[in-house]
C-alpha cells in the first residue's frame, strides 16, 4: 500500500515537532513539587551533579539527586514563589563562589555574597565548591608552626601549617573563643583567616565581627555565614565555599587558617537535605556517606610542596559533644579524620581553668614535627608532669600524710596549671611562652606563692621586654634555645624571680 505524500509530509512534520521537545527536554524542566527548600523537577535529562539550576524568581537550586525520572534539586533561597509546573533552566555551572583578595574584610553568605552591608565584591575570579583534594605528590610533610598564642596548645598540642586539628567539646566550653584567639594572633604571622559560621545565631556571628574589627583581625580575614536562620542547603554548602576561598590563596604560595563552626550543625544539616531527598537513613538517621562529608573537606586541608606553590591551608574544625561523649557517630567520624583533637572539658572551665584543655586525651599527631626547637625543649615534659599531677592528686583524695616527693609533683603540678591559664582576646608571642616554660622547667616558678603566678607571669614577661629584649630577638632569630641563650635567659629569670619572691615576702 503506497503513502500519499501528504500523509509523508505529517509524519515528518510530527518526528521534527517530538523531536525539538525531546532537546528541549534536555536543558528546560517542569517543577512536579516543591516544599521544605526541596524541589523535584522533571525533564533535565543532561543535568549534572551539583549544577546550578534557575527557577522563577532568580532562584537558584543545586542538583543533588540524579534518578530516572526527575531530579532531586535543593533550593539556594526562598521557595515561596515557586510552584508546580513552573519553568526550571539548566545553567550549566557548577555551583562556585567569588575568590581573591576582594573577600578580605569581608563578611558573606555561603554564595559569597556580601551581607555586611558594603559595596559589591570586585572579583572576576570563581572557583567551584566542591573539588578533589590535593594528591600525595603536589603535598608536604608539615614542617611549620601555627603559633596559636596560646601557651597550652603551643607547648602540649601544637598546630602545624597543613593540619587538621579538631577543637571538641560540650557547650559552653570555650571552643569559639580559643578559634578567635587564633585568628586574632595571626596578625604577626602572616596568615589569611577564614571564619565559617554554620547554623550560629546571627546575634552571636555579629559580636564575634565587631571583636575581630575592634582587634584589627578583619583586615586579614573573612567570615562566611550561614545562620541558623538561613535554609539548610546555604548551611550544608558554607564549609566548602570558604574551603574554595582558602585554596586560592593555597594555591597562591600563602598561609591560610581555615575554622568550621560547627561541624556538628553543618551533620545536621545535611541529615534533613537527606532525609527531605528520601534518601535511605542510618544510624541516626543520618545518611550512609556522612562520613564522606566531612572527609572529602577536611582532606582539601594541606601544605603544598614548593613547585606546586608552597602553600599551605590548616583546618581547625569544631565538633560540639554531650555530655563529654566523644565516641558518638559524629564526634568519632571527624577524630579518625583529622591529625588530632583538642578536647575541651567542662569541668576544667567552671574550675576557672581557660583554655579548659584536657592535657590527657588532646593530641597533636602531626605539629610536633612543626614546633620550633626553643618550645620543644622547655616544653617536651610538660605534658608527663601534668599527667603525673593528675594521678597523684587523686591518689592523694584517699590519704593525709604525703611524702616530700609526692607534696613536690603536686605542688610543681598546681602552678603548672595556673601558669597554662590564659584570658581570652590575649595571644601570647611565642618568645614570651617560652620564657615562661623556661621559669616553670628551671623550677623557678615553684619558688613562687601559688595565688601569684598570673602577677609573676605578667612582670616577668614585662621585665624580660624590657630589660633583656635583646635575648628575646635572639630567641626569634635563631628559634632554638642553645646552650649559651639557655644559661643567660635563666639567669635573668632567676634574678628576677628572687626579687619577685622577696618582695611577696616583705608585702
Amino acid at each position: 500500500m503506497a503513502l500519499r505524500p501528504e500523509e509523508i509530509s505529517a509524519l515528518i512534520k510530527d518526528q521534527i515537532r517530538h523531536y525539538d521537545e525531546k532537546l528541549e527536554s534536555k536543558d528546560v524542566g517542569y517543577v512536579i513539587t516543591v516544599g521544605d527548600g526541596i524541589a523535584l523537577v522533571q525533564g533535565l535529562e543532561n543535568a549534572l551533579a551539583g549544577e546550578l539550576l534557575k527557577f522563577p524568581g532568580d532562584v537558584y537550586g543545586m542538583v543533588m539527586n540524579l534518578e530516572e525520572e526527575h531530579v532531586g534539586v535543593v533550593l539556594l533561597g526562598d521557595d515561596r514563589n515557586i510552584s508546580e509546573g513552573n519553568e526550571v533552566v539548566r545553567t550549566g555551572r557548577i555551583v562556585e563562589v567569588p575568590v581573591g583578595d576582594a573577600l578580605l574584610g569581608r563578611v558573606v553568605n555561603a554564595l559569597g555574597v556580601p551581607i555586611d552591608g558594603g559595596r559589591p565584591i570586585q572579583t572576576y575570579k570563581t572557583r567551584p565548591i566542591e573539588r578533589v583534594a590535593p594528591g600525595v605528590i603536589t603535598r608536604k610533610s608539615v614542617n611549620e608552626p601555627v603559633q596559636t598564642g596560646l601557651k597550652v596548645i603551643d607547648a602540649i598540642v601544637p598546630i602545624g601549617r597543613g593540619q587538621r586539628e579538631l577543637i571538641i567539646g560540650d557547650r559552653q566550653t570555650g571552643k569559639t573563643a580559643l578559634a578567635i584567639d587564633t585568628i586574632l594572633h595571626q596578625k604577626k604571622e602572616n596568615m589569611y583567616c577564614i571564619y565559617v559560621a554554620i547554623g550560629q545565631k546571627a546575634s552571636t556571628v555579629a559580636q564575634i565581627v565587631q571583636k575581630l574589627k575592634e582587634a584589627g583581625a578583619m583586615e586579614y580575614t573573612t567570615v562566611v555565614v550561614s545562620s541558623a536562620s538561613e535554609t539548610a542547603p546555604l548551611q550544608y554548602i558554607a564549609p566548602y565555599a570558604g574551603c574554595a576561598m582558602g585554596e586560592e590563596w593555597m594555591e597562591e604560595g600563602k598561609d591560610v587558617l581555615i575554622i568550621y563552626d560547627d561541624l556538628s550543625k553543618h551533620a545536621v544539616a545535611y541529615r534533613t537535605l537527606s532525609l527531605l531527598l528520601r534518601r535511605p537513613s542510618g544510624r541516626e538517621a543520618y545518611p550512609g556517606d556522612v562520613f564522606y562529608l566531612h572527609s572529602r573537606l577536611l582532606e582539601r586541608s594541606a601544605k603544598l610542596a614548593p613547585e606546586y606553590g608552597g602553600g599551605s591551608l590548616t583546618a581547625l574544625p569544631i565538633i560540639e559533644t554531650q555530655a563529654g561523649d566523644i565516641t558518638a557517630y559524629i564526634p568519632t567520624n571527624v577524630i579518625s579524620i583529622t591529625d588530632g583533637q583538642i578536647f575541651l572539658q567542662t569541668d576544667l572551665f567552671n574550675a576557672g581553668i581557660r583554655p579548659a584543655v584536657d592535657t590527657g586525651l588532646s593530641v597533636s599527631r602531626v605539629g610536633g614535627s612543626a614546633q620550633i626547637k626553643a618550645m620543644k625543649k622547655v616544653a617536651g615534659s610538660l605534658k608527663l608532669e601534668l599527667a603525673q599531677y593528675h594521678e597523684m592528686q587523686s591518689f592523694a583524695q584517699f590519704g593525709s600524710d604525703l611524702d616530700a616527693s609526692t607534696q613536690r609533683i603536686i605542688d610543681h603540678g598546681k602552678r603548672l596549671e595556673r601558669l597554662l591559664v590564659q584570658p581570652q582576646y590575649a595571644p601570647m608571642d611565642v618568645e614570651n611562652e617560652v620564657t615562661v616554660l623556661l621559669s616553670a622547667k628551671k623550677r623557678q616558678l615553684d619558688r613562687v606563692p601559688l595565688d601569684q603566678v598570673s602577677s609573676y607571669e605578667r612582670q616577668l614577661i614585662s621585665h624580660m621586654n624590657s630589660e633583656h629584649r635583646d635575648l628575646l630577638e635572639e630567641l626569634l632569630d635563631k628559634k632554638d634555645l642553645t646552650k649559651e641563650l639557655d644559661e643567660k635567659l635563666t639567669e635573668a629569670i632567676r634574678l628576677f624571680t628572687d626579687r619577685f619572691v622577696m618582695g611577696t615576702e616583705e608585702a
